[in-house]
């Protein structure tokens, strides 16, 4: 026979805040459910390594789904399925809602850039018989972890005739594939002096790609002519086309299971992938909804979103502008009874670093979708912290919608901290907050979730759209 509760046990069921762990409190259907959807990111991960290849995935998916490429001239009809492909590097996706624009939209963006090593404009070089390519570091990264890495190549190289060249090298179990070397510990006690950040230093991340000589002419530089050689003969490119070319370094690895249990996904590009696919999967299953509902995939984030490609553009603003247009709305007024979800990860809590956060304010593995009210760093600064209303109407939905959630800052104060899109989303008058997974080892070349984070991210986001 069950025991009864004491006064105390109910006085704190009711009044203490509960953050269940996922893994113990779902039913094994629904974790299953979960696994199944993973199985899903796992192939986009890797699929879509970069933003372009990111934003190639999504339209041949929704194009799948019925969706067409936006007309700015055109008044669609609630239940449309559009797309706007900006420059190949970011993607809206919307539904058109049964309630006018002027109602507001409901939004969410999650960006699809990641960490990496962009190549320069002028990369190949010879040195020592030995051909290498210089990279500049893109986003912010602890330069030591990129060495020693099986690296592959993609991107795009476009000819000055405009015909542009699809570059994806070392995925393929028959590529080859390249790598940043380091010194070994016996002749590195003067590198190993350095501080852990200046380990490795930028200048130092230089991708080996080549060793063997054209021909034994006694001419300079034969090893860099055959890398150009095999270049030409594989992609029609000389040197000078690199300067029109954008590729990146990105670790070659595949997305894997973690643990005996298979519980987590080891993979790179997490942030924010982890996050774009669910908002993109969520739109993708909404069908003829009250509020039109749009899902922005952007580019430029880890950078801090500038660009025309980036959220401190001018893109999404102006589609929204040229919907309420055909519609005959003031997009000022759709703008500002817009709601957002600002799809961003956050640092999960990791036992063996526990001194940069704050237990109480951190997010943790398994306990669902992370609601982030501020980012920023120390005295919040570059955040747009989201009003008391937006978060309990937040709160709300979940709950409604049984969704495991939990709520975190980015570390510690004065720890350090890091910003979102949201702040460029609150600038037109949109009330917003962060919601995403909770990540371990974040930015590093092989990131870490929870399935289970991943499908509550992905529940969140399609409750969203059908609220």
């Amino acid at each position: 026979m069950a025991q009864e509760k004491t006064q105390t046990e109910l006085l704190k069921e009711k009044l203490f805040m509960q953050h269940p762990n996922a893994a113990a409190t779902l039913s094994k259907e629904e974790i299953a459910k979960a696994d199944a959807f993973c199985d899903g990111y796992m192939a986009f991960l890797n699929e879509a390594k970069i933003e372009r290849e990111a934003v190639q995935y999504m339209v041949k998916k929704a194009e799948s789904l019925g969706y067409v490429p936006f007309d700015r001239d055109k008044k669609y009809e609630a239940g449309a399925k559009i797309y706007f492909n900006n420059r190949g590097k970011s993607i809206v996706l919307a539904v058109i809602g049964k309630k006018a624009l002027s109602e507001g939209v409901r939004l969410s963006a999650a960006h699809i850039d990641s960490p990496r090593l962009d190549l320069k404009p002028s990369p190949l070089y010879e040195s020592s018989e030995l051909a290498l390519f210089k990279t500049h570091y893109y986003g912010g990264i602890k330069k030591y972890q990129w060495t020693t890495v099986p690296m592959a190549l993609h991107g795009a190289v476009v000819k000055k005739n405009g015909e542009v060249i699809r570059v994806n090298i070392g995925e393929d179990e028959n590529d080859p594939q390249f790598v940043v070397t380091d010194l070994l510990p016996h002749l590195g006690q003067e590198q190993m002096k350095r501080t852990l950040a200046d380990g490795v230093r930028g200048e130092e991340l230089n991708l080996l790609v080549g060793s063997r000589p054209f021909s034994d002419d006694e001419a300079g530089e034969q090893v860099k002519l055959n890398i150009l050689n095999i270049l030409y003969e594989k992609y029609d490119m000389t040197e000078a086309d690199f300067l029109s070319a954008e590729l990146e370094a990105v670790p070659a690895a595949k997305a894997r299971d973690i643990g005996f249990d298979r519980s987590m996904i080891g993979a790179y590009g997490h942030d924010d992938k982890v996050c774009a696919y669910p908002a993109a999967e969520a739109i993708f299953a909404t069908e003829n909804p009250e509020y039109t509902c749009i899902t922005c995939l952007t580019d430029k984030e880890e950078i801090g979103s500038d660009g025309n490609t980036g959220l401190n553009s001018s893109y999404l603003r102006f589609f929204i502008a040229d919907l309420a247009k055909a519609n005959g709305e003031n997009y000022h007024t759709v703008l500002r009874n817009t709601k957002c979800l600002s799809a961003d990860v956050n640092a999960a809590f990791d036992p063996t670093f526990p001194e940069v956060t704050e237990k109480t304010n951190a997010a943790y593995l398994n306990k669902g979708v992370t609601i982030t009210k501020y980012t920023g760093s120390r005295g919040k600064s570059g955040t747009s912290d989201a009003s008391a209303e937006f978060m309990a109407e937040i709160r709300s939905l979940l709950d409604e919608n049984e969704v495991t959630w939990q709520c975190a800052e980015l570390g510690a104060v004065d720890a350090g901290g890091g910003g979102t899109v949201a702040m460029y989303l609150a600038a037109l008058d949109i009330d917003v907050v962060d919601l995403g997974v909770p990540v371990l080892s974040m930015h590093a070349p092989f990131e870490v979730v929870s399935k289970l984070d991943v499908y509550m991210a992905y529940r969140a986001f399609k409750a969203f759209f059908e609220r």
